[in-house]
């Protein structure tokens, strides 16, 4: 699994960095993104959706939001 760390980032960056690199990813891998932006929760789920990749988890640990994502597409 790739960590990818936006924490400090706020809405929209959050967002562009997990679009950014999951650009790099094969279908199949996963993407653990680690944040501090609460509006990761709602953000990265909604765009999963529209882009046709699963959420496998979204949690908050303390002050940071911890995302797991999976490539489903190109």
């Amino acid at each position: 699994m790739i960590e990818l760390d936006v924490r400090r980032l706020l809405c929209p960056l959050p967002v562009i960095r997990s679009q950014d690199k999951m650009k790099e990813l094969q279908i199949g891998d996963s993407l653990r993104e680690v944040g501090t932006d609460p509006g990761m929760l709602e953000d990265i789920p909604a765009w999963c959706r529209i882009h046709g990749h699963s959420v496998l988890s979204c949690a908050t640990e303390g002050s940071e939001i911890i995302v797991e994502l999976k490539k489903e597409v190109e």
